[in-house]
């Protein structure tokens, strides 16, 4: 009677277990095939890591901040059960944007990955480049011109580099580039220096360089955002992703000050942790995640 009894109950703890799982991981892909287009600036120190998410799905990372951080932020803006990253983007091969990527490898599935052809000689950009190859995933020069469809009206236009830059230094050859969605856009820096920028004002029309949204150059180095730029990209919002109190001394008063002179507002990951946009149409919905 007693094993009768058991087994009944089993039975029923086991039928109610498997519901609830059902149940996460259908409300996990309604969520991630939800309606909204959703943009996070990461807070991942000192470095950069951006999660971009389609509202088809689609998913890409804009940079993956430095070693050890970025699986914990990433449970921030995915699902647990979605082990599945459909790009990663290099922006420059410098270990406070690609560290975290050796991390991202080792847990998710990625489809391909993009970088701007800067070379580093650094022992974390060749493990990164043999995992690649290991995996055999396909890795993409990102040139002017490209442009991904990440599904659901969300495009990626590659601005720069628009040459071969594999013998510039790392920060100069930085991957530039625009996140459009419907009426919204969104300017993607990388660590471009001003020289880079120049050339960018230079072969682009204010139409094509206007964004609601400007993810700072170089942590708010004083080495990127000139005045011409950011007053050209007039944006919203100025997103500042850098390390508390950082060595760099990163960002800098310049910076800020050219920033707040456009009417920019201005968040920073040092201040505010994660940076989670919501934009559904013109619509701008941010929050912080610590």
């Amino acid at each position: 009677m007693m094993f009768k009894n058991f087994k009944k109950y089993f039975l029923i703890f086991t039928t109610l277990f498997l519901l609830v799982f059902v149940f996460i991981l259908v409300k996990a892909d309604w969520q991630k095939t939800n309606r909204i287009f959703t943009f996070a600036m990461l807070d991942v120190g000192q470095g950069d890591a951006l999660f971009i998410q389609s509202p088809t799905g689609t998913q890409v990372l804009f940079d993956g901040g430095p070693p050890r951080k970025i699986s914990n932020v990433l449970s921030k803006v995915m699902s647990p059960f979605d082990k599945t990253i459909d790009a990663i983007i290099i922006t420059n091969p410098d270990q406070d944007h690609i560290g975290g990527f050796i991390d991202v490898l080792k847990n998710y599935k990625v489809g391909v990955m993009f970088e701007s052809g800067t070379i580093s000689n650094s022992e974390v950009y060749k493990n990164l480049k043999n995992e690649i190859k290991n995996k055999k995933i396909p890795n993409i020069l990102a040139k002017k011109g490209m442009r991904l469809d990440l599904g659901g009206n969300v495009f990626i236009d590659i601005l720069f580099p628009d040459r071969d830059v594999s013998h510039w230094a790392t920060n100069d050859g930085s991957t530039v580039a625009r996140l459009t969605y419907k009426n919204t856009s969104i300017m993607l820096t990388g660590d471009a220096p001003m020289e880079v920028e120049k050339i960018i004002l230079e072969e682009f029309s204010k139409e094509e360089l206007e964004s609601d949204i400007l993810k700072v150059g170089h942590h708010g180095s004083s080495g990127s955002s000139s005045f011409k730029f950011v007053q050209m990209v007039s944006p919203k919002y100025s997103l500042l992703s850098l390390g508390k109190d950082n060595r760099y001394g990163h960002p800098q008063k310049s910076t800020l000050s050219i920033l707040s002179e456009v009417g920019s507002k201005i968040l920073r990951t040092d201040e505010l942790g994660t940076i989670i946009m919501k934009i559904n149409g013109d619509m701008i919905e941010w929050k912080n995640v610590r």
